[in-house]
């Protein structure tokens, strides 16, 4: 397992992380058990940072994965965040983020947290998670309970917004690096990079449609991007490889994020992951899936408060601000961050 700092802090993360949403039944019912076991062998295969939030289950991935890190919450670096509780569920005030710290700490029978994110961030107002959010977690940080302070979400343009006015340790975003996406690396890894903010990439899947089984109905992106994803993995079971295993391999080799975090549930899942991780890409086989998602390279959905979409953060052709849109309901639905 290779190791990598995140951004300006003491945390050394594993390239590979382990994203707890699946624990809280969000892809469908997981065996407690067997869930337990998935987060022990991760463990002992070298896998050292975990991701979870109170937004999934709801509470049931905190509480879970607190119980399976009983007696080894010393070998792992552990994120959790606040500000976002359900579908349409935000609170971003400081009496809610004081609440929501307890309430995590509680279900991961832990007395800190190594990092400490305002989730999703784009469904916020920017005066309030800078003027009010942020520095509550910073009063936590003094306090001992967490150590560092991150921001996520899908808009990049937000994130940098908010990480220009409050320089937050790390910055967490999904779906915007992969085989579909690379406008994390030309616009938010650049400015991250100049100010020592470290960068989580998030859902190498693309929320499943870089997958076998396809995207999930409330999946948010436009026709043409689910079509393709459905013409590469057709393409790669026809020649006996696998979409989702280029998808996990293409992301785990870009070293300018400090991790990539996988949604994991099982041990299978996991052993399936470091499989992955220890497995040469294919040079010819990824020219071939990358051509195959050329037509729908680069387009994006809208995510969060109306004011806050962020087009502009990258070059797009016409037809990608085309992509059917979506309410609040549907993005981030179902912890996607981690797929």
């Amino acid at each position: 397992m290779e190791y990598r700092k995140l951004g300006r802090t003491e945390l050394n993360v594993s390239t590979l992380g382990f994203g707890a949403s699946p624990l809280g039944d969000v892809f469908g019912p997981v065996n407690p058990a067997a869930g337990e076991r998935a987060v022990h062998l991760a463990i002992d295969h070298g896998i050292n940072f975990f991701d979870v939030a109170p937004y999934y289950g709801p509470v049931l991935a905190e509480e879970r994965l607190g119980k399976a890190l009983l007696g080894r919450r010393t070998k792992v670096i552990l994120a959790s965040k606040c500000g976002r509780y359900g579908v349409d569920t935000f609170d971003y005030s400081p009496r809610r983020i004081r609440s929501s710290i307890e309430e995590s700490l509680r279900r991961l029978h832990t007395d800190y947290l190594d990092l400490y994110q305002v989730h999703d961030v784009e469904f916020g107002s920017i005066e309030q998670i800078v003027g009010e959010t942020l520095p509550t977690l910073w009063a936590l940080q003094k306090e001992g309970k967490v150590r560092y302070v991150g921001i996520t979400g899908y808009m990049l343009r937000m994130l940098m917004r908010v990480a220009e006015a409050a320089s937050p340790d790390s910055i967490l975003s999904y779906c915007r690096y992969n085989l579909l996406v690379d406008d994390l690396d030309r616009v938010l890894v650049p400015y991250a990079q100049e100010r020592g903010i470290g960068v989580i990439n998030a859902s190498a899947l693309h929320m499943g449609i870089l997958s076998s089984h396809g995207a999930p109905e409330w999946h948010p992106a436009a026709d043409e991007v689910r079509q393709a994803g459905i013409k590469a993995s057709r393409y790669c079971r026809e020649h006996g490889a696998n979409l989702s295993q280029i998808a996990l391999q293409f992301c785990f080799g870009y070293n300018k994020v400090a991790t990539t975090l996988v949604g994991m549930r099982s041990m299978e899942e996991v052993r399936r992951n470091l499989r992955a991780l220890a497995t040469p890409l294919d040079p010819a086989l990824l020219a071939k899936v990358r051509t195959i998602l050329a037509p729908a390279f680069n387009m994006v959905w809208p995510s969060g408060l109306p004011a806050n979409h962020d087009f502009r953060a990258a070059s797009h052709r016409p037809s990608a601000l085309r992509a059917r849109r979506v309410s609040m309901r549907a993005s981030s639905r179902r912890g996607g961050e981690e797929r």
